[in-house]
């Protein structure tokens, strides 16, 4: 089960930035779906078509929870 568009539209990262998500499968983690912040990265997982936004069960972004991902310098 996935998660509706509908749905998709209105989350938001849990963290100070409130930054859209969107969803991706992790084929590192047997295909399971993950919501992904648009700003920190950060990946959330969805159980049962759930979206579970706790940042205890969050993966953190390489910057940290609500920390912005930078593009590098010339990109």
């Amino acid at each position: 089960m996935s998660v509706s568009t509908e749905l998709l539209a209105i989350l938001a990262c849990p963290s100070a930035d409130h930054a859209p998500l969107r969803l991706e499968t992790n084929p590192a983690a047997d295909d399971v779906e993950e919501l992904v912040c648009t700003v920190c990265q950060t990946r959330y997982p969805v159980r049962d078509g759930i979206p579970v936004l706790l940042t205890d069960d969050a993966t953190a972004g390489p910057n940290g929870i609500g920390v912005p991902v930078t593009p590098p310098a010339g990109a």
